[in-house]
This record gives structure tokens, C-alpha cells and sequence, in this order.
């Protein structure tokens, strides 16, 4: 029996990233967050702003990165009764 074709009929996502698109990927939300960081320091030059940038972007991770997915994985499992 053939693959279903990605985003077609019968098609079921291995992960939560396979229905994001590519600037909604782990790397570029791990990316965007450092030139984020970085920016405010090379910019600013002050460790109190950067340190509360960081403190908000780490909170960005925590919750795309891995609340998110683990929402997703345990929905996904509910929904197929396992």
C-alpha cells in the first residue's frame, strides 16, 4: 500500500514539527532566541537588560519547545486511545 502524501488524505504527522512550517522549527526558535540575546547585549551593553531578555526567552523555549510538543504527543494519544 503507498505513503499517504504529506498533508494529503489518510496523512498523520510523526511529531508536532511536521505541521509547522520552517520558521516555526526547534532551530530556528533556538536561533532566533540567540541573535535575540545577543542583540540586546552587543546593542545595549547592559547584563540587567540581557539577563531579563534571556529570563523571557528561556520562558519562549520552555513553552514552544517543550510544553508544547508534550501537549501535542499526549493529545495524539488520547485521541488514538493508547
Amino acid at each position: 500500500m503507498p505513503t499517504p502524501e504529506p498533508h494529503g488524505p489518510g496523512w498523520l504527522p510523526g511529531s508536532v514539527w511536521d505541521l509547522k512550517p520552517w520558521w516555526c522549527q526547534p532551530w530556528s526558535i533556538l536561533l532566533t532566541g540567540l541573535m535575540v540575546i545577543a542583540g540586546s547585549w552587543v546593542l545595549l551593553h547592559l547584563w540587567w537588560l540581557t539577563a531579563g531578555v534571556s529570563v523571557v526567552i528561556a520562558a519562549w523555549w520552555l513553552l514552544f519547545l517543550v510544553l508544547m510538543p508534550a501537549a501535542w504527543k499526549r493529545s495524539q494519544a488520547e485521541a488514538s486511545g493508547n
